[in-house]
Order: C-alpha cells, then sequence, then structure tokens
C-alpha cells in the first residue's frame, strides 16, 4: 500500500502556519458542536492522521450536494481536498475522464482496501439499470463494488440517504437509498436538499477526528440534525404569541411573523438550518420569507403540501394566546402528533430491500 503523509507534513508543503491550522481547527470545533476546549485534540488527532482515501460516486442526483460543498467556508472543500482527505475519485471535479477516472477509482480501491471512505451523492435505481449508468455498469453494481472495501460510507443529501425526490410517488426508477442495499458497512446519513456546505465537511472532519459520530434513529449525526428548527428558529416567539403570516405578502409576513400556517414544516425537520444558515451564515430560508420544505426528512417531497400546515389551531388562537394559553402548547401537540405520524409512516416505507427485490420495479 502506498504510503500518504502525514497532515503536519502536508500542510508544511502547502505553507499552512501553525496559527492558521488551530484557527480551522477551533472552527470544526464550533461546527461540530463540541467545546472550544476539544481544539487541541481535534488538532491532535488531525496531524496524526494520514490523509484518508475519499471515493465520491454520483448516482441519481443533480450535482446539487457537490455545488453545495464547493461553496462550503468552514473548512472549505479546498482545505478539504488538499490538507484532510485525498479526494481520490469525484467524477464531477476530477481532471481525469473515460477510462482514466476508473482506474483511478479502481486503483484508490486496491491501495487503500478496507481504509477508503465512500461517500454517495443521488439514489440507486434498481428497476432497470438503464435509468443511471456509467462506464458501462448500472449504479447498483458499482455501489456494491465500491463499498465492499469501504471503512464507512456518508450518504450527502436526501436522495442518497432517503431516495429523495427520484423515491417520490410513482418511483418509476425502483429509486432507493444506500442504507437499503448496503446492510454491513457503517453508514452516516447526511441528508438536505443539498444539505449545508460545513454540515458535509463537518461530518467528514468528524469521522477523520473521532470515527462515527453519534447518529439518531434515521442515520443522521445528532450534532447537527438533533434539533428540530423550530426550536431554534428566530420567527418562534410568534409562533408563541399566536402571530402567524396568513399570505406571503400580509402584515405578518412583513412584519416577520411565523410561517406555521403558510406550511413550514420547522416544527417536524430535523437540521441546524436556523443556527448555521447558509452562504457562510448569512441567512437560511425561513429567514428569507419561505417556509421550511422539510428536506432532511424521508418522503418529504409526498408529504401532503409544501405550503399547508402540518395541522391548524381551531378557535380564536390570538385570543387563546393573549388569554395566557400559548398557542405553542395548542399548535405544538397537535404538530407533535403530525410529526410523529410522519415518522411512523417514514419508517413504515423505509424498509431494507430483500435482495429477491432488488431487480423488481417499485
Amino acid at each position: 500500500m502506498k504510503t500518504r503523509p502525514l497532515l503536519s507534513e502536508t500542510m508544511a508543503a502547502h505553507g499552512v502556519s501553525r496559527r492558521t491550522f488551530m484557527k480551522y481547527c477551533a472552527t470544526l470545533a464550533s461546527v461540530m458542536a463540541l467545546p472550544p476546549a476539544l481544539a487541541p485534540r481535534i488538532a491532535q488527532a488531525l496531524e496524526r492522521a494520514r490523509r484518508p482515501s475519499v471515493i465520491w460516486l454520483s448516482f441519481q442526483e443533480c450535482t446539487g450536494c457537490t455545488e453545495s460543498i464547493t461553496r462550503s467556508h468552514a473548512p472549505t472543500i479546498e482545505e478539504m481536498i488538499f490538507n484532510t482527505i485525498s479526494l481520490d475519485y469525484q467524477d464531477t471535479l476530477q481532471a481525469a475522464a473515460g477510462h482514466q477516472a476508473e482506474a483511478a477509482r479502481h486503483q484508490a480501491m486496491k491501495e487503500n482496501y478496507g481504509k477508503y471512505l465512500v461517500v454517495v451523492e443521488g439514489s440507486i435505481p434498481v428497476a432497470n439499470p438503464a435509468y443511471s449508468c456509467f462506464a458501462g455498469r448500472s449504479n447498483l453494481d458499482v455501489l456494491k463494488e465500491t463499498a465492499a472495501g469501504a471503512a464507512a460510507i456518508v450518504t450527502v443529501g436526501t436522495c442518497a440517504a432517503y431516495g429523495g425526490i427520484p423515491h417520490a410517488m410513482p418511483n418509476p426508477t425502483g429509486a432507493r437509498a444506500v442504507s437499503d442495499i448496503i446492510t454491513d458497512k457503517p453508514i452516516i446519513n447526511v441528508p438536505g436538499c443539498p444539505p449545508i456546505p460545513v454540515v458535509m465537511t463537518g461530518v467528514l472532519a468528524h469521522f477523520l477526528t473521532f470515527g462515527v459520530p453519534e447518529l439518531d434513529d434515521l442515520g443522521r449525526p445528532k450534532a447537527f440534525y438533533g434539533d428540530v428548527i423550530h426550536d431554534r428558529c428566530y420567527r418562534r416567539p410568534f409562533y408563541d404569541k399566536g402571530l402567524f403570516a396568513e399570505t406571503f405578502d400580509d402584515e405578518g409576513a412583513r412584519a416577520g411573523w411565523c410561517l406555521y400556517k403558510l406550511g413550514c414544516k420547522g416544527p417536524t425537520t430535523h437540521s441546524v438550518c436556523a443556527t448555521v444558515k447558509w452562504n457562510g451564515g448569512v441567512s437560511f430560508p425561513i429567514q428569507s420569507g419561505h417556509p421550511c420544505l422539510g428536506c432532511t426528512q424521508p418522503d418529504f417531497w409526498d408529504g401532503g403540501g409544501f405550503y399547508k400546515p402540518l395541522s391548524v389551531p381551531t378557535g380564536d388562537y390570538r385570543a387563546l394566546a393573549a388569554g395566557g394559553v400559548g398557542v405553542g402548547a395548542v399548535v405544538g401537540a397537535a404538530g407533535a402528533l403530525v410529526g410523529r405520524g410522519v415518522k411512523a409512516e417514514a419508517a413504515r416505507k423505509h424498509e431494507t430491500v430483500d435482495a429477491h427485490d432488488l431487480e423488481k420495479p417499485s
């Protein structure tokens, strides 16, 4: 096996100072929701680590997840590629093409067998291999071949994590999630349509420094998906007061009131959108005046309408709030019931695929 340089050696070759590196590690600690005191530990772990080989596979997807990660600001994709990982295969970003590209993938698999990390973007069609293939092979075959020697798999985007938009009814391609097919490897799901850039790079950094992070029941890192957006949303006080925008251009919308009645799925959607935000921490959909679509949840596309509320409180909810009974209690209880129902339905649909079913249309 070819010996890869230590990160400290790579940093020296690229002219990265110790001060810059420590700032980088402090940023990683913040992104991973860890105490600042752990920054030196992250630095120590990264300095001693050899750059792992990463093979990035793209299947049924729109390339939105790749577009998102290339806009990461903390850490940047350049830092991840040149200083932390060795991105040996990524058909959108690599210079090689055709036979050279496939040769690079096979070489990385052979030289790093049992130690490389596989990143998957996009769902896998099982109804007919012709729906999505490259190098004359189906997505299903390439996934199984590449995953065989992987240490772990990271799915980026809801398509790879849960089937996503290709899996939406009537699912003509028989789109499946990675976890429906690969069952003998650790899988870290990083859903979103697309995921926040720093969440993707943060998960990669966590894997490199501490291994597989603590995951929730849907395989998502709790550091990034432990809380629902609603609990961290700056519009939450309006929700608790019973102040809702009724249309996108009414007084409430202009005043920044809660978007719950316009279909916001924040109360049932787990993500750090409201705190980490997008575009370098500038904003997120709710801040720009649009309700959350729930894109980090399974089957969000078939959730019953993007602009329909999860539930509607009965009676004069503003009067209830004024009288001391928080509308959050009224709507929240109903929302929790809906959330449990959605989760149960998602769990019912998201079943492991039997090997005999992989060649059948979904």
